[in-house]
């Protein structure tokens, strides 16, 4: 069976956010504004997409 993936984008930029929410969006693999990463549907990705929400979107 195929791996579930989720598609996560960058829409705002993380000046002036909190360190550790930098730190989030690095670990999601999202360097600039508008770049996107392809990710495993997985519980760990799920939290760290929820810790950032107002700064990414996420498509299924």
């Amino acid at each position: 069976m195929a791996e579930k993936k989720i598609k996560v984008t960058l829409i705002k930029s993380v000046i002036g956010t909190k360190q550790d929410h930098r730190a989030t969006v690095r670990g999601l693999g999202l360097r600039r504004m508008n770049s996107s990463a392809m990710l495993e549907d997985t519980p760990a990705v799920r939290g760290m997409i929820r810790k950032v929400a107002y700064l990414v979107k996420c498509e299924g």
